[in-house]
């Protein structure tokens, strides 16, 4: 246990570090945009590509992409009986709803945590994959084909191509690929790839403070959506999983601790950008990605000290 807790103390440590930069103003608001694309394009698919290259495939497809399967399942369906069916919101709204309820932050949070507290970063590739390659290009084409979204009609084409413009998904796909060939890349390739994946965790957890120094009470609002997308995201998610793997699938000790502590991730900044660019819900987003980012530290804290 002190390990984990060690572990989530010198994550937090990194963030704080990244918001007090911010609150002092060494960097500024918009160096956040700058750390977080340098995280997304470069360090994190170098992480990625490492980790999955090297893993154990049994290891990368196991309960955890299985959990998280079904929490995620579970709080998009009720998110969509709620708000869908019970307060009549639109389509691109419940949308946007749904991803913020259950869109994880597998990126800039999720590949530190997995990484660095769960000892395994290859953990958080299937959630990326799922992500990108299956929930994006769904909802991407409900908001396209949606009047009150875009209004533009529906290009299978985007819809097909879009996930393998994203980075992440490609150096995994890549990762994945080398794995099943078995092959052993040599030293002089892997050096600089290594280097570089050195710097995804404390360049995403900088960001990820920075980001949060930058919120203030007028980004976000406690209206009923973004309530309920915060506490499906935050709380029911990880309690399913956790549900899932202890009594469905017995796992103990640090099998169970990996999808329930992975699930309590904070919804993804994706979300936001999407809401943003479909012109749907963008209140709605923002608070969410705001608010789970908040809580989500603290409920994660928590699982680690509850379950190791």
């Amino acid at each position: 246990m002190s390990a984990v807790i060690g572990a989530f103390a010198a994550l937090v440590a990194v963030a704080v570090l990244g918001y007090v930069v911010g609150l002092f103003g060494v960097l500024r608001s918009q160096d956040e945009l700058v750390l977080s694309r340098l995280a997304f394009f470069v360090a994190t698919p170098a992480l990625l590509f490492t980790t999955v290259a090297r893993a154990d495939l049994r290891s990368i497809f196991s309960a955890v992409l299985v959990t998280n399967l079904v929490s995620l399942f579970v709080v998009q369906a009720t998110f969509l009986l709620v708000a869908g069916f019970l307060w009549r919101r639109t389509r691109s709204q419940a949308t946007i709803g749904v991803l913020a309820s259950s869109y994880v932050n597998a990126g800039n949070l999720g590949v530190p945590v997995a990484a660095y507290v769960l000892g395994n970063g290859a953990l958080v590739a299937p959630i990326v994959l799922f992500q990108v390659l299956v929930m994006a290009p769904i909802a991407f084409a409900v908001l396209d084909g949606d009047r009150l979204g875009s209004g533009r009609r529906v290009d299978l084409k985007t819809v097909l191509t879009r996930p393998f413009r994203n980075p992440l998904t490609v150096a995994s796909l890549l990762g994945l690929l080398v794995s099943l060939l078995g092959v052993r890349l040599p030293d002089p390739l892997m050096r600089p790839i290594d280097l570089l994946a050195a710097a995804a965790v404390p360049v995403a957890l900088i960001a990820y403070g920075l980001s949060l120094s930058a919120g203030t009470k007028a980004s976000i609002t406690l209206r009923r959506d973004v309530i309920l997308a915060v506490s499906l995201k935050t709380f029911a998610q990880p309690l399913i999983a956790y549900t899932i793997a202890r009594w469905l699938l017995d796992l103990h000790g640090p099998a169970l601790l990996a999808p329930t502590l992975l699930a309590a991730l904070p919804t993804a900044q994706n979300v936001y950008v999407y809401a943003v660019h479909y012109r749907a819900s963008r209140t709605l987003a923002r608070s969410a990605v705001l608010l789970s980012t908040l809580l989500s530290i603290p409920v994660m804290i928590l699982i680690a000290g509850l379950l190791t």
